[in-house]
């Protein structure tokens, strides 16, 4: 799946298309300053795609997507007000400040509300190389996804049935400025294609997936090589039974222990800090992982698939380390949550930007062989953590191993624990890294956790 070469009329359609939408964003806060607002921030976006699914060997929807947005904050002294609005007309600019400051006359003050402060803002805006457009011809994109759907379902004669197969591309640009004179924006690109089947034996039927996603179609996995995998993995789970309830080692797959960095990520983000509605409260500085562990986030990665020269306040973004041999050495802030705990922004208004573990030496079969016998989890249900006290209970599937090999597929069980103590016993980190996501991580093997069977 290769790229076509960018031509000079595309750099200068986007040129032109940036240019208008800056001066959207110079309108909205303009007429903010004329409607008395003391200081205020716009984004401006537009946004085009085409999705087309087929299922069974026949095209079952096709969608075209272009959606245009606009989103304004102002601020009168600390009364904030928001609005936003998909029209991008001259009136409709007026009239969404109109809102806004509207709003803004209802709210109460807070010491915390305003902009990021100046000397803070992005001064330079570096190409991260996120814009590969993919000009993808309708009948082209049935033909790929017929192609990932038919080497699925030949993948073995287990596979009966179809969910379908999809192809989505996206090309978008965003540009945001403020009253600081800030101003700038990128465009961005991303693109996948997914496949998941169902597969039936006297056992029963069971269905998987598998994906892929980048910034650039050239990133992708041929679309067979997707069937292929989601057949596999559909066959795999042929034959799943419960287990007895007891205690064992658990190994995430690294597609599910990207929800566990996830939890980290919510556990220290300013909201839920200044709240006091985490468990990892006042604990910066203090050791919350195993030495080995370091997590990082790098917002400049080029073509990373949550790359960005400044978080949603005009901010400049940095490279920089969350946990350090183990210990916690940074929060997720904004400016306001900043100045709720009275510390400075860390650049994350707006999300973390790709989150990354240390990968370790060991990969999926190696890992396996390291935890001996234990549960191998691929996939998980429900959204059973508490935030506050760190419980985490969730359905779970996955496979029963015993002296590192797989034995057989289990279904239907719950795996509980508690993400401090499960952090604490983090045993080791795949290389097996998963890079479909903006959060980069292989395996983790947790050294026990309770398994709620029959």
């Amino acid at each position: 799946m290769d790229d076509k070469p960018k031509s000079m009329n595309t750099i200068a359609d986007i040129e032109r298309r940036q240019a208008n939408l800056q001066q959207m964003v110079d309108d909205l806060l303009a007429e903010a300053k004329k409607q008395g607002a003391s200081s205020a921030e716009a984004a401006v976006s537009n946004d085009s795609g085409l999705s087309a699914t087929v299922r069974m060997g026949d095209v079952e929807t096709i969608e075209h997507t272009r959606d245009n947005g606009l989103g304004i904050s102002v601020y009168f002294g600390q009364r904030k007000g928001s609005a936003s609005t998909s029209d991008l007309s001259p009136q409709a600019i007026k009239d969404t400040v109109k809102a806004a400051c509207s709003i803004a006359s209802y709210t109460s003050e807070d010491n915390c509300n305003g902009l990021a402060d100046p000397e803070l803002m992005a001064t330079e805006i570096p190409d991260l190389d996120l814009h590969h457009p993919w000009p993808i011809e309708i009948d082209t994109a049935i033909e790929l996804g017929k192609s990932c759907e038919a080497a699925a379902l030949n993948f073995a004669p287990q596979i009966t049935n179809s969910e379908g197969a999809t192809l989505n591309t996206h090309s978008g640009l965003h540009v945001y400025g403020n009253s600081h004179g800030f101003s700038g924006g990128y465009p961005s690109s991303r693109h996948s294609l997914s496949c998941s089947v169902i597969g039936e034996d006297d056992s029963g039927m069971q269905s998987n997936y598998w994906y892929t996603s980048g910034r650039a179609s050239s990133e992708l996995e041929s679309a067979e090589t997707v069937g292929k995998k989601a057949g596999e993995r559909t066959l795999a789970r042929l034959g799943a039974h419960k287990i007895s309830t007891r205690e064992a080692p658990i190994l995430f797959q690294a597609e599910m222990a990207i929800s566990l960095l996830r939890s980290l990520i919510g556990a220290i983000s300013g909201s839920a800090l200044y709240r006091q509605s985490t468990f990892l409260l006042d604990h910066m500085d203090q050791q919350i992982f195993p030495e080995f562990v370091r997590i990082h986030e790098n917002p400049l990665l080029p073509r990373g698939l949550a790359s960005a020269p400044f978080d949603s306040e005009g901010v400049t973004t940095k490279e920089r380390n969350i946990v350090e041999q183990g210990v916690l050495r940074g929060y997720v802030l904004s400016s306001y949550s900043a100045r709720k705990l009275g510390m400075q922004t860390t650049g994350n208004a707006g999300g973390v930007r790709n989150l990354a573990i240390e990968p370790g030496t060991l990969d999926l079969q190696g890992l396996l062989k390291e935890m001996g016998t234990g549960l191998l989890v691929t996939e998980m249900m429900g959204h059973g953590v508490n935030m506050v006290t760190g419980d985490y209970s969730r359905g779970a599937a996955g496979f029963w191993v015993e002296n590192g090999k797989i034995k057989h597929p289990v279904e239907e069980i719950t795996i509980a624990g508690n993400l401090k103590q499960m952090f604490q016993q983090l045993l080791a980190v795949g290389s097996d890294i998963d890079r479909r996501s903006s959060v980069r991580t292989g395996s983790w093997l947790i050294e026990s956790m309770t398994i709620a069977g029959e």
